[in-house]
């Protein structure tokens, strides 16, 4: 049983940085592979990126490549995902997930799942 629990979201000028933060109230995630995915208004759940168990093999979504960082320190529990040059695009409620086995970018994959928070990028 997992419970996680993101913090970090607000409200942000494009070319911006926030850091979303993703704790686990219940469990531990040491051995889940983590993930990070968002929903902007009217639109469908996407992938953001996703971290192995260890840290070590992390991927991203083309549109954050070169903006965005995933990692995580199991001994605190936690996930965090750092943001720079925010663009508008980016408003979505940001979701973090967690899922035992092999990492996937594909949604249904992940059975544990944060309740989200909130991010918006101002033009």
């Amino acid at each position: 049983q997992l419970q996680l629990v993101e913090s970090g979201g607000g409200l942000v000028q494009a070319g911006d940085s926030l850091r979303l933060s993703c704790a686990a109230s219940i469990g531990a995630i040491r051995t889940y592979v983590m993930g990070w995915f968002r929903q902007a208004p009217g639109k469908e759940r996407e992938f953001v990126a996703h971290i192995d168990w260890i840290g070590s093999d992390t991927r991203y979504a083309d549109f954050v490549k070169g903006r965005f960082t995933i990692s995580r320190d199991n001994d605190k529990n936690t996930m965090w995902l750092q943001m720079k040059s925010l663009k508008p695009e980016d408003t979505a409620i940001y979701y973090c997930a967690a899922k035992r086995g092999y990492a996937s970018h594909k949604i249904d994959d992940y059975a544990y799942w944060g309740q989200g928070t909130q991010v918006t990028v101002s033009s």
